[in-house]
């Protein structure tokens, strides 16, 4: 089990409260993953939404702000600590789904291996 909070960003990351990730490429540890549409900055349920697909089928997964281990403003890169694979096999972000169901992150907290509280 990690020493920090799956849902909030390590201070070691560099990342600024107030910057806007939309857009930021996000590099997996074995390369390029997607981009990123969305990020959230509440505290204790952070997030990126990453488009993983192509760009007509384009397919959304979600990443918790505690897999981010560096963004890189000037490159405008994420790098995080999950592989392509890891990634790509994440369960899909459905945004409808998500406004309704206050439990949604849970699953994805199980996938990344930390119990969301």
């Amino acid at each position: 089990m990690s020493e920090f909070d799956i849902w909030n960003y390590r201070p070691s990351t560099g990342y600024r409260q107030g910057v806007d990730l939309v857009g930021y490429r996000v590099e997996a540890t074995d390369g390029s993953i997607g981009k990123i549409d969305r990020h959230t900055e509440d505290v204790g349920s952070s997030y990126l939404v990453v488009d993983v697909g192509a760009w007509i089928f384009g397919r959304r997964v979600l990443l918790p702000a505690g897999t981010i281990e560096l963004i890189d403003t000037a490159e405008e890169k994420v790098y995080v600590d999950r592989t392509k694979d890891q990634i790509k096999d994440a369960p899909d972000f459905d945004e409808a789904k998500y406004a309704d169901e206050p439990a949604y992150l849970e699953q994805f907290a199980r996938y990344y291996g930390q119990p969301h509280m």
